[in-house]
């Protein structure tokens, strides 16, 4: 029985340390975001210039931050809940909780986005959709694929997630470091 909850752990582990690198990735998009529309209102109010790609760069460096850190965030239990009865319950009584909302809530809605944006994204790419504004950005097939990368890292966090409430549930959650074992 000790094995297989290592390995659990172990998954645990791994996922979260993907997230918590795509986390830490993204999350510089947030410079990138104000450097580029800083540029833009200095280079259209001082300079009287404008340029949409750039307009356009910064509206999708925001849509690939916020898509690419959404499983960063799980993580990092950032996500909207109701607090008033989860955040004084039981560390067992959240472990079912996660459980349940991982099942049936966060794994059918991921799999929705999945199913209905895989051929979005599919035709997108093959036409190498660019952006619709004259003058915009080429390659808003890119963008558009950071619908499956956030279904994605949220689905596999959601996979550590419940795989955590099983650790907890199983007594065994000091198989994992403090910060992910979802205490307090």
């Amino acid at each position: 029985m000790e094995f297989p909850l290592r390995g659990i752990a172990w998954a645990v582990r791994a996922i979260s340390a993907l997230n918590t690198a795509l986390g830490r990735f993204f999350s510089w998009f947030a410079l990138g975001v104000v450097l580029v529309c800083f540029a833009v209102v200095l280079l259209r109010y001082v300079f009287s210039v404008g340029f949409i790609w750039m307009q356009d760069l910064y509206v999708w460096l925001n849509g690939m931050m916020f898509t690419g850190i959404a499983g960063y965030a799980l993580l990092k239990n950032q996500h909207v809940r109701v607090d008033i009865f989860y955040s004084p319950a039981s560390a067992r009584a959240r472990a079912w909780v996660d459980l349940f909302g991982v099942v049936f809530l966060l794994a059918p809605f991921i799999g929705v986005v999945l199913v209905w944006s895989w051929n979005f994204v599919l035709r997108s790419w093959q036409f190498h959709e660019s952006s619709s504004n004259v003058g915009g950005l080429p390659g808003l097939y890119v963008l558009k694929s950071f619908v499956i990368v956030f279904a994605v890292a949220v689905g596999l966090q959601g996979i550590a997630l419940a795989l955590r409430s099983i650790l907890v549930l199983a007594g065994q959650q000091a198989l994992l470091p403090a910060d992910l074992r979802g205490e307090g």
